[in-house]
Protein backbone atom coordinates (compact mmCIF):
# COMPACT_ATOMS: atom_id res chain seq x y z
CA UNK A 1 0.00 0.00 0.00
CA UNK A 2 1.41 3.34 -0.79
CA UNK A 3 0.55 6.36 1.49
CA UNK A 4 -2.65 7.95 -0.10
CA UNK A 5 -3.96 4.21 -0.09
CA UNK A 6 -3.48 4.06 4.04
CA UNK A 7 -4.70 7.68 4.96
CA UNK A 8 -8.04 6.37 2.73
CA UNK A 9 -7.97 2.58 4.50
CA UNK A 10 -7.70 4.41 8.06
CA UNK A 11 -10.33 6.92 7.19
CA UNK A 12 -12.96 4.36 5.89
CA UNK A 13 -12.48 2.33 9.44
CA UNK A 14 -12.80 5.16 11.03
CA UNK A 15 -15.67 6.60 9.53
CA UNK A 16 -17.58 3.19 9.57
CA UNK A 17 -16.93 2.75 13.00
CA UNK A 18 -18.61 6.26 13.50
CA UNK A 19 -21.31 5.66 11.28
CA UNK A 20 -20.59 8.48 9.43
CA UNK A 21 -23.27 9.48 6.84
CA UNK A 22 -22.17 8.19 3.18
CA UNK A 23 -22.42 11.74 1.76
CA UNK A 24 -20.09 13.10 4.51
CA UNK A 25 -17.86 9.93 3.57
CA UNK A 26 -17.21 10.95 0.24
CA UNK A 27 -16.70 15.07 0.80
CA UNK A 28 -13.64 13.89 3.10
CA UNK A 29 -12.38 10.93 1.41
CA UNK A 30 -10.99 13.12 -1.42
CA UNK A 31 -9.04 16.16 -1.47
CA UNK A 32 -10.59 19.39 -2.30
CA UNK A 33 -8.15 20.71 -4.07
CA UNK A 34 -4.66 19.80 -5.84
CA UNK A 35 -2.23 21.28 -7.84
CA UNK A 36 0.49 19.51 -10.19
CA UNK A 37 3.38 21.85 -11.48
CA UNK A 38 6.17 21.25 -13.85
CA UNK A 39 8.40 23.84 -13.65
CA UNK A 40 12.60 24.38 -15.11
CA UNK A 41 15.41 25.51 -13.00
CA UNK A 42 18.29 26.72 -14.62
CA UNK A 43 21.25 24.37 -12.15
CA UNK A 44 24.63 25.66 -11.62
CA UNK A 45 26.68 23.88 -14.44
CA UNK A 46 24.52 25.68 -17.01
CA UNK A 47 21.26 23.18 -17.84
CA UNK A 48 17.77 23.27 -17.37
CA UNK A 49 16.23 20.75 -14.88
CA UNK A 50 12.34 19.85 -15.08
CA UNK A 51 11.01 19.21 -11.04
CA UNK A 52 7.98 18.28 -10.56
CA UNK A 53 5.95 19.82 -7.50
CA UNK A 54 2.66 19.47 -5.86
CA UNK A 55 0.40 21.27 -3.68
CA UNK A 56 -2.64 19.80 -2.05
CA UNK A 57 -5.43 21.37 0.36
CA UNK A 58 -7.32 17.71 1.30
CA UNK A 59 -10.36 20.33 3.63
CA UNK A 60 -10.31 23.77 4.44
CA UNK A 61 -13.45 23.84 6.35
CA UNK A 62 -12.05 24.28 9.59
CA UNK A 63 -9.63 27.19 8.52
CA UNK A 64 -6.64 28.21 6.21
CA UNK A 65 -4.96 24.99 4.75
CA UNK A 66 -1.82 24.61 6.71
CA UNK A 67 0.67 21.52 5.64
CA UNK A 68 4.53 21.35 4.98
CA UNK A 69 6.87 21.34 1.82
CA UNK A 70 8.53 18.62 1.29
CA UNK A 71 11.84 18.25 -1.28
CA UNK A 72 12.32 14.86 -1.27
CA UNK A 73 12.70 11.76 -4.12
CA UNK A 74 9.82 9.99 -2.99
CA UNK A 75 7.48 12.79 -3.63
CA UNK A 76 4.73 12.15 -5.80
CA UNK A 77 1.08 13.35 -5.83
CA UNK A 78 -0.49 10.26 -3.73
CA UNK A 79 2.04 11.07 -1.10
CA UNK A 80 1.35 14.71 -0.72
CA UNK A 81 -2.67 13.41 -0.93
CA UNK A 82 -2.38 11.05 2.05
CA UNK A 83 0.10 13.71 3.82
CA UNK A 84 -2.42 15.96 3.45
CA UNK A 85 -5.04 14.48 5.04
CA UNK A 86 -3.29 13.46 7.89
CA UNK A 87 -2.74 17.52 8.51
CA UNK A 88 -6.47 17.72 8.22
CA UNK A 89 -7.33 14.93 10.87
CA UNK A 90 -4.19 16.37 13.09
CA UNK A 91 -5.35 20.32 13.28
CA UNK A 92 -8.70 19.04 14.41
CA UNK A 93 -7.46 16.75 16.83
CA UNK A 94 -5.48 19.34 18.83
CA UNK A 95 -8.44 21.62 18.00
CA UNK A 96 -6.17 24.30 15.80
CA UNK A 97 -8.56 26.77 13.43
CA UNK A 98 -6.63 25.17 10.60
CA UNK A 99 -7.59 22.54 7.28
CA UNK A 100 -5.31 20.32 6.05
CA UNK A 101 -2.74 20.67 3.44
CA UNK A 102 0.68 19.36 2.49
CA UNK A 103 3.52 19.82 -0.87
CA UNK A 104 6.85 19.30 -2.17
CA UNK A 105 9.00 18.74 -4.95
CA UNK A 106 10.50 15.84 -5.99
CA UNK A 107 13.84 15.97 -5.49
CA UNK A 108 17.07 15.49 -3.80
CA UNK A 109 18.32 18.37 -1.84
CA UNK A 110 21.22 16.37 -0.22
CA UNK A 111 22.92 16.59 -3.52
CA UNK A 112 21.98 20.51 -5.01
CA UNK A 113 24.17 23.78 -4.28
CA UNK A 114 22.68 26.01 -2.11
CA UNK A 115 21.98 28.51 -4.80
CA UNK A 116 19.87 25.31 -6.92
CA UNK A 117 17.98 24.85 -3.65
CA UNK A 118 16.81 28.97 -3.73
CA UNK A 119 16.15 28.89 -6.97
CA UNK A 120 14.12 25.82 -7.02
CA UNK A 121 12.13 27.08 -3.89
CA UNK A 122 11.41 30.72 -5.16
CA UNK A 123 10.30 29.53 -8.69
CA UNK A 124 7.70 26.41 -6.93
CA UNK A 125 6.79 29.83 -4.87
CA UNK A 126 6.01 31.62 -7.93
CA UNK A 127 4.11 28.06 -9.72
CA UNK A 128 2.01 27.76 -5.84
CA UNK A 129 1.42 31.77 -5.50
CA UNK A 130 -2.21 30.59 -6.52
CA UNK A 131 -2.67 28.56 -3.89
CA UNK A 132 -0.66 29.85 -0.95
CA UNK A 133 -1.49 33.29 1.22
CA UNK A 134 -1.33 34.43 4.53
CA UNK A 135 -5.17 33.78 5.16
CA UNK A 136 -6.16 30.55 2.62
CA UNK A 137 -3.33 28.53 2.77
CA UNK A 138 0.49 28.68 4.61
CA UNK A 139 3.02 26.25 3.94
CA UNK A 140 5.99 25.28 6.62
CA UNK A 141 8.93 23.07 6.69
CA UNK A 142 9.16 19.11 6.30
CA UNK A 143 11.68 16.77 5.32
CA UNK A 144 14.25 17.97 3.19
CA UNK A 145 13.70 22.13 4.13
CA UNK A 146 14.19 24.29 6.90
CA UNK A 147 13.93 28.17 7.97
CA UNK A 148 15.92 29.17 5.21
CA UNK A 149 13.45 27.24 2.47
CA UNK A 150 11.24 29.22 4.53
CA UNK A 151 12.88 33.08 3.99
CA UNK A 152 12.94 32.18 0.23
CA UNK A 153 9.70 31.12 0.00
CA UNK A 154 8.53 34.33 2.25
CA UNK A 155 10.62 36.48 0.53
CA UNK A 156 9.54 35.60 -3.22
CA UNK A 157 6.04 35.80 -2.22
CA UNK A 158 6.69 39.15 -0.09
CA UNK A 159 8.36 40.55 -3.64
CA UNK A 160 5.02 39.51 -5.25
CA UNK A 161 2.46 41.23 -3.30
CA UNK A 162 5.41 44.70 -2.59
CA UNK A 163 5.03 44.53 1.32
CA UNK A 164 6.58 42.13 3.78
CA UNK A 165 4.30 38.87 4.69
CA UNK A 166 5.69 37.43 7.40
CA UNK A 167 2.11 35.36 8.33
CA UNK A 168 2.44 33.20 4.85
CA UNK A 169 4.34 30.66 6.04
CA UNK A 170 5.38 29.23 9.42
CA UNK A 171 8.94 27.57 10.42
CA UNK A 172 10.92 30.58 9.39
CA UNK A 173 13.87 32.47 11.12
CA UNK A 174 13.28 34.11 14.34
CA UNK A 175 14.64 37.41 12.33
CA UNK A 176 11.60 37.67 10.02
CA UNK A 177 9.05 37.00 12.28
CA UNK A 178 9.36 33.50 13.28
CA UNK A 179 8.41 31.94 16.63
CA UNK A 180 10.85 30.84 19.10
CA UNK A 181 10.33 27.25 20.05
CA UNK A 182 9.31 25.76 16.68
CA UNK A 183 12.72 24.54 15.34
CA UNK A 184 12.09 22.10 18.28
CA UNK A 185 8.42 21.74 18.10
CA UNK A 186 7.57 18.71 16.88
CA UNK A 187 9.95 16.99 18.81
CA UNK A 188 8.88 18.53 22.27
CA UNK A 189 5.79 17.72 21.65
CA UNK A 190 6.88 13.59 20.53
CA UNK A 191 8.62 13.75 23.85
CA UNK A 192 5.12 15.39 25.68
CA UNK A 193 3.11 12.35 24.36
CA UNK A 194 6.04 9.73 24.55
CA UNK A 195 5.94 10.56 28.95
CA UNK A 196 2.54 10.70 28.65
CA UNK A 197 2.31 7.27 26.96
CA UNK A 198 5.02 6.15 29.69
CA UNK A 199 2.64 7.19 32.86
CA UNK A 200 -0.16 5.59 31.65
CA UNK A 201 2.03 2.47 31.22
CA UNK A 202 3.29 2.97 34.92
CA UNK A 203 6.56 3.11 33.73
CA UNK A 204 9.13 5.49 35.09
CA UNK A 205 11.24 7.50 32.02
CA UNK A 206 14.35 6.53 34.13
CA UNK A 207 13.30 3.22 33.38
CA UNK A 208 12.63 3.26 29.80
CA UNK A 209 14.81 2.30 27.14
CA UNK A 210 14.06 4.43 23.47
CA UNK A 211 15.05 3.53 19.87
CA UNK A 212 14.38 6.29 17.50
CA UNK A 213 14.37 5.73 13.95
CA UNK A 214 15.26 9.31 11.73
CA UNK A 215 17.90 11.33 13.05
CA UNK A 216 16.59 14.49 11.38
CA UNK A 217 14.70 17.43 13.26
CA UNK A 218 12.05 15.62 15.02
CA UNK A 219 13.67 12.06 15.73
CA UNK A 220 16.92 13.97 17.06
CA UNK A 221 15.48 16.51 19.33
CA UNK A 222 13.16 14.02 20.21
CA UNK A 223 16.15 11.50 21.53
CA UNK A 224 17.86 14.56 23.25
CA UNK A 225 14.82 15.76 25.08
CA UNK A 226 13.56 12.28 26.39
CA UNK A 227 17.41 11.44 27.57
CA UNK A 228 17.34 14.70 29.63
CA UNK A 229 13.87 13.79 30.84
CA UNK A 230 15.84 10.52 32.33
CA UNK A 231 15.10 8.03 29.49
CA UNK A 232 18.17 5.63 28.17
CA UNK A 233 18.49 5.69 24.04
CA UNK A 234 20.19 2.98 23.36
CA UNK A 235 19.62 3.03 19.09
CA UNK A 236 19.14 5.74 16.82
CA UNK A 237 19.63 5.71 13.03
CA UNK A 238 19.91 8.29 9.93
CA UNK A 239 20.21 7.77 6.22
CA UNK A 240 23.70 6.31 6.69
CA UNK A 241 22.50 3.33 9.18
CA UNK A 242 21.89 2.96 12.75
CA UNK A 243 23.61 1.76 15.58
CA UNK A 244 22.84 0.17 19.18
CA UNK A 245 24.25 0.35 23.10
CA UNK A 246 22.25 -1.52 25.35
CA UNK A 247 23.89 0.85 27.93
CA UNK A 248 22.55 4.25 26.39
CA UNK A 249 24.39 6.57 24.31
CA UNK A 250 25.80 9.46 25.25
CA UNK A 251 23.76 12.03 23.28
CA UNK A 252 25.92 14.90 23.83
CA UNK A 253 28.83 12.78 22.57
CA UNK A 254 26.99 11.35 20.11
CA UNK A 255 25.96 15.34 19.10
CA UNK A 256 29.72 16.48 18.60
CA UNK A 257 30.38 13.56 16.32
CA UNK A 258 27.00 14.07 13.83
CA UNK A 259 28.30 17.55 14.00
CA UNK A 260 32.05 16.76 13.14
CA UNK A 261 31.27 13.52 10.71
CA UNK A 262 27.50 14.18 9.23
CA UNK A 263 26.68 11.14 10.41
CA UNK A 264 25.87 8.95 13.38
CA UNK A 265 27.83 5.84 11.49
CA UNK A 266 31.16 5.14 12.70
CA UNK A 267 30.00 5.88 16.26
CA UNK A 268 33.05 4.71 18.20
CA UNK A 269 30.89 4.07 21.47
CA UNK A 270 28.16 2.09 19.56
CA UNK A 271 27.78 -0.87 16.98
CA UNK A 272 26.32 -0.70 13.68
CA UNK A 273 22.76 -2.45 13.47
CA UNK A 274 20.36 -2.43 10.38
CA UNK A 275 17.21 0.03 10.45
CA UNK A 276 15.35 -3.57 10.72
CA UNK A 277 17.31 -4.54 13.50
CA UNK A 278 16.48 -1.14 15.06
CA UNK A 279 12.85 -1.23 14.48
CA UNK A 280 12.92 -4.91 16.21
CA UNK A 281 14.90 -3.93 18.98
CA UNK A 282 14.29 -5.12 22.54
CA UNK A 283 13.54 -1.53 24.04
CA UNK A 284 10.72 -0.01 26.26
CA UNK A 285 9.73 2.35 23.28
CA UNK A 286 10.10 2.90 19.36
CA UNK A 287 9.99 6.61 18.21
CA UNK A 288 9.56 5.61 14.41
CA UNK A 289 10.83 9.19 13.05
CA UNK A 290 11.61 8.96 9.31
CA UNK A 291 9.09 8.67 6.69
CA UNK A 292 5.80 6.57 6.03
CA UNK A 293 5.33 2.91 5.70
CA UNK A 294 8.33 1.65 7.68
CA UNK A 295 6.36 -0.39 10.15
CA UNK A 296 4.91 -3.41 8.03
CA UNK A 297 3.12 -6.40 9.78
CA UNK A 298 6.11 -8.57 8.68
CA UNK A 299 8.06 -6.03 11.05
CA UNK A 300 5.43 -5.72 13.41
CA UNK A 301 5.41 -9.73 14.15
CA UNK A 302 9.20 -9.19 15.46
CA UNK A 303 8.71 -6.17 17.20
CA UNK A 304 9.89 -6.25 21.02
CA UNK A 305 8.79 -2.55 22.48
CA UNK A 306 5.98 -1.96 24.48
CA UNK A 307 4.83 1.19 22.91
CA UNK A 308 5.30 3.01 19.74
CA UNK A 309 5.11 6.60 19.46
CA UNK A 310 5.23 7.96 16.02
CA UNK A 311 7.42 11.01 15.09
CA UNK A 312 6.53 10.51 11.58
CA UNK A 313 3.28 10.87 9.40
CA UNK A 314 2.00 7.52 8.73
CA UNK A 315 5.09 5.36 9.95
CA UNK A 316 2.84 2.17 10.75
CA UNK A 317 0.71 0.55 7.82
CA UNK A 318 -3.07 -0.74 8.93
CA UNK A 319 -1.88 -4.53 8.83
CA UNK A 320 0.93 -3.57 11.06
CA UNK A 321 -1.63 -1.77 13.50
CA UNK A 322 -3.61 -5.05 13.76
CA UNK A 323 -0.76 -7.09 14.19
CA UNK A 324 0.47 -4.65 17.61
CA UNK A 325 -2.94 -4.39 18.22
CA UNK A 326 -3.00 -8.09 18.96
CA UNK A 327 0.34 -8.29 20.82
CA UNK A 328 -0.67 -5.75 23.14
CA UNK A 329 1.48 -2.98 21.99
CA UNK A 330 0.61 0.11 22.66
CA UNK A 331 1.04 2.48 19.74
CA UNK A 332 0.60 6.52 20.04
CA UNK A 333 -0.52 7.98 16.36
CA UNK A 334 1.12 10.37 14.31
CA UNK A 335 -1.56 12.58 14.57
CA UNK A 336 -1.50 12.76 18.01
CA UNK A 337 2.38 12.30 18.41
CA UNK A 338 3.80 14.55 15.99
CA UNK A 339 1.53 17.43 16.03
CA UNK A 340 3.63 19.34 18.01
CA UNK A 341 5.06 20.92 14.75
CA UNK A 342 1.46 22.40 13.62
CA UNK A 343 0.70 23.79 17.00
CA UNK A 344 3.70 26.32 16.85
CA UNK A 345 3.18 26.78 13.90
CA UNK A 346 0.15 28.49 14.80
CA UNK A 347 1.26 30.29 17.52
CA UNK A 348 3.79 31.81 14.83
CA UNK A 349 0.94 32.22 12.69
CA UNK A 350 -1.10 34.64 15.53
CA UNK A 351 2.08 36.03 16.47
CA UNK A 352 3.03 37.36 13.06
CA UNK A 353 -0.40 38.85 12.30
CA UNK A 354 -0.53 40.55 15.43
CA UNK A 355 2.65 41.44 15.11
CA UNK A 356 3.42 40.40 18.36
CA UNK A 357 6.03 38.00 20.03
CA UNK A 358 5.74 35.80 23.01
CA UNK A 359 8.53 34.22 24.99
CA UNK A 360 9.63 30.61 24.46
CA UNK A 361 8.65 29.74 27.26
CA UNK A 362 5.22 30.77 26.59
CA UNK A 363 5.48 29.07 23.50
CA UNK A 364 6.65 26.08 25.37
CA UNK A 365 4.12 25.88 28.30
CA UNK A 366 1.41 26.31 25.69
CA UNK A 367 2.28 23.86 23.61
CA UNK A 368 2.95 21.05 26.75
CA UNK A 369 -0.44 21.92 27.64
CA UNK A 370 -2.29 21.50 24.56
CA UNK A 371 -0.43 18.25 23.86
CA UNK A 372 -1.24 16.75 27.24
CA UNK A 373 -4.95 17.38 27.28
CA UNK A 374 -5.39 16.19 23.57
CA UNK A 375 -3.33 12.66 25.24
CA UNK A 376 -6.14 12.57 27.68
CA UNK A 377 -8.98 12.95 25.22
CA UNK A 378 -7.92 10.44 23.07
CA UNK A 379 -7.36 8.27 26.04
CA UNK A 380 -10.34 8.86 27.08
CA UNK A 381 -12.59 8.28 24.17
CA UNK A 382 -10.21 5.00 24.11
CA UNK A 383 -11.20 3.84 27.41
CA UNK A 384 -14.72 4.45 26.76
CA UNK A 385 -15.00 3.00 23.42
CA UNK A 386 -12.54 0.18 24.41
CA UNK A 387 -10.70 0.48 20.94
CA UNK A 388 -7.01 1.64 20.35
CA UNK A 389 -5.61 5.33 20.59
CA UNK A 390 -5.28 5.56 16.67
CA UNK A 391 -9.07 4.57 16.44
CA UNK A 392 -9.77 7.27 19.17
CA UNK A 393 -7.84 9.68 17.93
CA UNK A 394 -9.84 9.20 14.00
CA UNK A 395 -13.07 9.24 15.48
CA UNK A 396 -12.36 12.31 17.49
CA UNK A 397 -10.67 14.22 14.86
CA UNK A 398 -13.52 13.07 11.66
CA UNK A 399 -15.98 14.21 13.84
CA UNK A 400 -15.01 17.76 14.65
CA UNK A 401 -14.33 18.23 10.93
CA UNK A 402 -17.47 16.11 9.58
CA UNK A 403 -19.48 18.29 11.99
CA UNK A 404 -17.81 21.44 10.96
CA UNK A 405 -19.02 20.87 7.15
CA UNK A 406 -22.23 19.96 7.96
CA UNK A 407 -22.64 23.28 9.85
CA UNK A 408 -21.84 25.20 7.22
CA UNK A 409 -23.65 23.26 4.09
CA UNK A 410 -22.99 22.77 0.70
CA UNK A 411 -22.10 25.57 -1.67
CA UNK A 412 -24.43 27.16 -3.55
Amino acid sequence: MNAWQVAQRQFDEAAAAMGLDDALRRVLRVPQRELVINFPVKMDNGRVRVFSGYRVQHNITRGPAKGGLRYHPSVDLDEVRALAMWMSWKTALLDIPFGGAKGGVACEPGTMSERELEKLTRRFATEVAIFVDQRSDIPAPDVGTNAQTMAWFMDTLSMHAGYSMPAVITGKPVQIGGSLGRQEATGRGVTTIALKALSKLGIAPGDATVAVQGCGNVGWVSALLLAEAGARIVGISDVHGAIWNPDGLDMKDLGDHLTRTGSIIEYPSASPISNQELLTADCTMLVPAALEGQITAEVAREMKCTVVVEGANGPTVPDADLVLRERGVMVVPDILANAGGVVVSYFEWVQALQAFFWEEADVNQRLEGLMRRAFDDVDAVAGEQLTTLRQAAYSIAVEKVANATKVRGIYP
